[in-house]
């Protein structure tokens, strides 16, 4: 019988460990460069003081493209307030196409007003401290409040994929913009 019941208690453990985020929310964005199809680049921390979501995605995507275009929406209607979408490229495994005419053609192609730029997989992967195991799950959307904290994400153990539809995503993105008062205040 305690066999039994430490064997339990060994599967009760392993499996909040598989169920737990790999990073607890909320906590401190890292830095992240962005370079823009032109060769500019944006640095993450650049954006403090606005309310900033970043979309890691693939080109060749319905799903992300759809997800592209949402944010664009809504940085025409919160964008005033201080909210600020960014996006980035990244190749797929096995792409043979370059990351940043991907990204020069796709904010061409839907005339984005957000800065769209790129970078390789392996900077998104230690942007998100993606773990070798685990699933990369695209759009992978992170966003960010005015004083550079991750409040939620959609990849990942513990994401919140809800996020990904537009009314979930304004309510937040208006909670944290309600939060910080008006755009720039929080990088002062």
């Amino acid at each position: 019988m305690q066999k039994f019941i430490a064997g339990v208690v060994v599967l009760v453990i392993a499996g909040f460990a598989l169920v737990a985020p790999a990073a607890p929310l909320p906590r401190q964005s890292p830095e992240f460069s962005i370079v823009e199809p032109g060769g500019a680049t944006i640095l993450l921390s650049s954006l403090k003081g606005k309310v900033v979501v970043v979309e890691f995605l693939f080109v060749r995507s319905e799903h992300c493209l759809r997800v592209v275009r949402m944010l664009d929406k809504l940085r025409g209607e919160l964008g005033p307030r201080g909210f600020q979408p960014v996006g980035v490229v990244f190749e797929p495994p096995n792409s043979s196409v370059e990351g940043r005419l991907q990204a020069a053609q796709m904010t061409e192609y839907f005339k984005l007003t957000f800065p769209v730029g790129y970078t390789s997989k392996e900077n998104v992967d230690s942007y998100l401290a993606r773990a070798q195991n685990e699933t990369l799950s695209i759009p992978q959307l992170v966003v960010i409040d005015r004083t550079g904290t991750i409040r939620a994400t959609t990849g990942g153990r513990g994401a919140n994929v809800a996020l990904e539809d537009e009314s979930t995503l304004r309510t937040l993105i208006a909670k944290l913009l309600d939060e910080g008062g008006s755009p720039g205040a929080a990088g002062k």
